[in-house]
């Protein structure tokens, strides 16, 4: 399954990403807004990865991102309806996520019945805010302390993107 947009393609995550993965989900800039600290070793990346690949039996819809035949970041619905992405900080600002998001929303809607997508962000995460306000994403409710990262609670704003209209 391959995806192709303007500048990248979307493929299914395999287990030679690993390294590009530990790449993305080591950086502390990468992780701060993600539901877990930074990997601190290659061992917890490849469980991470492995659960990401396992969850393509159960419908899951990840693909890790490429630009120029490198792993930047990942992106999809590994439980739907629940959607995600990461980008590797050395990409950031230059449209990737919003390009890679726009193709896997409109795949996941074409291969899914699912009624809608959710999102779970920090609202600190200004630009991945913006990223999902450009694809439609609408608030749908706010929660305070809803994990605990290392020693710091962080807040959720919930968002929501229905099915289009047929």
């Amino acid at each position: 399954m391959h995806i192709r947009t303007e500048r990248l393609l979307l493929r299914r995550p395999r287990p030679g990403d690993l390294d590009a993965f530990f790449g993305i989900t080591s950086s502390p800039l990468a992780m701060r807004y993600w539901s877990t600290l930074p990997h601190a070793d290659l061992s917890v990346t490849r469980t991470w990865l492995d659960n990401m690949v396992g969850r393509e039996a159960t419908g899951g819809q990840h693909f890790a991102i490429e630009l120029d035949g490198q792993v930047i970041g990942e992106v999809g619905a590994g439980r739907l309806p629940d959607f995600g992405f990461i980008i590797h900080p050395d990409f950031w600002g230059r449209g990737f996520a919003t390009e890679a998001s726009k193709a896997a929303v409109a795949h996941i809607f074409a291969v899914t019945d699912t009624p809608n997508l959710k999102a779970d962000v920090d609202p600190r995460n200004a630009a991945s805010l913006a990223v999902l306000a450009r694809l439609g994403f609408v608030e749908s409710g706010r929660a305070e302390r809803t994990f605990l990262l290392g020693e710091e609670w962080c807040d959720s704003i919930y968002l929501t993107l229905p099915r289009p209209a047929a």
